[in-house]
């Protein structure tokens, strides 16, 4: 069993007792979950403990300042990434089962945990919030056959909960581009070259918001567009990174 993060079981300590606690587990069904996850799950999800400090890649060896090969060659427009998870099971068939097939309940907890994973980094970091959480922008037609937008999704909740406000319209898709599946690092670089509009304008500090990050060529692009746009200090938030 994985060791769970502690400021999610600290958490789930603390309200096991609450109505929140009511409901079956998502994971194996126990009577005794909170939001969505008993305790034993919520251990069992692969935490990305040590990782580049810009794009959050796993790496396989402990430090605070680690920079990955890709980041140290080339730094993104973003200064951190904020992401919990490693994409692995079984945090990889909750986000697909949310995103593919619209079941939200797989994704309440692992929202929930975010929430308290962020909270906890402002608090004990002294880092400071973003002004405005951006969520990744789709292609209208993608919305409408996926039925909803996860990264607006996803914004809109961590963005209540956190007390920050939320822009979907600040930035948009300008064009289709082939899917990004398979595609090296490289590849989806130039494949998503001037995808993005940035609309109206954007305030210095603010978070790019999704639910997973591949080789991270979408954050790196799309945060390129906010920052010639005018933000100076930009983060990325996203449930879970591929191992590489």
């Amino acid at each position: 069993m994985i060791k769970g993060l502690s400021w999610l079981s600290t958490l789930n300590l603390a309200k096991v007792n609450s109505d929140k606690t009511k409901g079956r587990c998502v994971g194996c069904l126990s009577s005794n979950a909170y939001n969505g996850l008993c305790v034993f799950c919520q251990a069992d999800l692969p935490v990305n403990q040590w990782h580049c400090r810009y794009c959050a890649l796993p790496m396989s060896h402990a430090g605070n300042e680690l920079v990955c090969s890709d980041c140290l060659i080339s730094p993104p427009a973003f200064a951190h990434s904020y992401i919990p998870w490693r994409y692995q099971y079984p945090v990889d068939g909750m986000i697909s089962r949310y995103k593919y097939n619209r079941q939200h309940k797989f994704a309440r907890p692992l929202i929930a945990g975010f929430t308290s994973y962020v909270e906890s980094v402002f608090r004990d970091q002294n880092h400071i919030k973003p002004h405005l959480l951006i969520p990744s922008p789709m292609l209208s037609s993608r919305r409408r056959e996926r039925g909803f937008n996860q990264a607006r999704d996803i914004a809109e909740q961590l963005g209540a909960a956190l007390d920050i406000p939320v822009s979907a319209g600040i930035v948009r898709r300008v064009r289709k581009v082939q899917a990004q599946r398979g595609l090296s690092r490289e590849a989806r670089l130039k494949n998503l070259h001037g995808v993005f509009e940035v609309c109206a304008k954007v305030p210095e500090r603010i978070a790019i918001v999704d639910d997973v990050v591949t080789t991270g060529a979408t954050a790196r692009v799309l945060a390129s567009a906010l920052r010639d746009a005018g933000a100076t200090e930009i983060q990325v938030w996203a449930l879970a990174r591929t191992p590489g």
